[in-house]
């Protein structure tokens, strides 16, 4: 009789445990809770997508055989999309630079990463993310009310010029040489202002990448996005490049800027995604 009632009350248990369990699934997954989440993406800057670049040591060779290392390695991200399983894609604050634009710079990284935190995520599965290297034109001329709080921070940083210049988008100092990187060196690549009036290129890039993994955001799961920056494509990327005297101080949008950025918009790509 013992043995009947333990069976008895342990089968009630079971399924209890069974139905909440079914329970807790169904509302994890169920369409009507449209509860918003957040999302986090991990920069970590490296050279041959080996990460953790140590500013002023780590030192590269390029396929020109030309050594170099970096004392400053900043950029900025901005226009965040994420895109999911059907193609539609949600777009984080989209040439709003005050709530959608960010700063990544390697003298801030924490273990060799830097991390971006989006809040107000839709629930859903999304398979690829979009982003902007530097600042679109559409942004900069919402003028500088319209973005007086990212421009105060980029000003902060160093990625900025005058305002009619506007922004650096992507900044590279360091030191390089054939035996050993002693000469110093700065490419500054941006736009110069508004570049259909002042008749210049526009050096501002959008990247699209696959997630290896599928981030599920929901009210309780927050995906954390890896993403390598492979900074070797600086100089050895589509087009090898050569540091000289000729292009080693230059700042703006000139031929070998457009070159270099046209190098870095292939330097990331996604390693992981974490669902937490």
């Amino acid at each position: 009789m013992k043995i009947y009632k333990f069976l008895s009350l342990f089968f009630i248990a079971f399924t209890l445990f069974s139905f909440v369990a079914c329970q807790s699934s169904r509302d994890d997954d169920n369409p009507q809770d449209a509860t918003p989440g957040k999302l986090q993406i991990k920069f970590e800057n490296g050279f041959n997508n080996v990460g953790d670049i140590v500013l002023n040591q780590t030192v590269q060779t390029s396929s020109n055989g030309q050594k170099h290392n970096f004392s400053a390695l900043k950029y900025i991200i901005s226009n965040i999309a994420l895109i999911d399983e059907n193609g539609n894609e949600f777009k984080y604050n989209e040439n709003n630079p005050d709530k959608g634009a960010f700063i990544v710079d390697q003298a801030d990284a924490v273990a060799g990463i830097i991390y971006l935190n989006l809040d107000g995520v839709p629930k859903n599965n999304y398979k690829k993310i979009k982003f902007g290297l530097g600042v679109s034109q559409k942004a900069y001329l919402l003028g500088q009310d319209g973005q007086a709080e990212f421009w105060t921070k980029a000003k902060q940083k160093g990625m900025t010029w005058s305002w009619a210049a506007g922004y650096v988008f992507v900044k590279l100092e360091g030191k390089y040489g054939t035996d050993s990187a002693s000469k110093e060196f700065m490419n500054h690549t941006g736009n110069m202002g508004n570049v259909t009036a002042n008749e210049q290129p526009d050096l501002y890039r959008e990247i699209t990448l696959n997630l290896p993994t599928t981030a599920r955001v929901t009210g309780q799961i927050r995906p954390s996005v890896h993403i390598l920056a492979d900074l070797n494509q600086f100089l050895s990327g589509e087009k090898a490049l050569t540091l000289a005297t000729a292009n080693d101080m230059l700042m703006g949008s000139n031929q070998h800027l457009i070159d270099v950025t046209n190098n870095l918009t292939k330097m990331f790509k996604v390693d992981h995604v974490h669902n937490d």
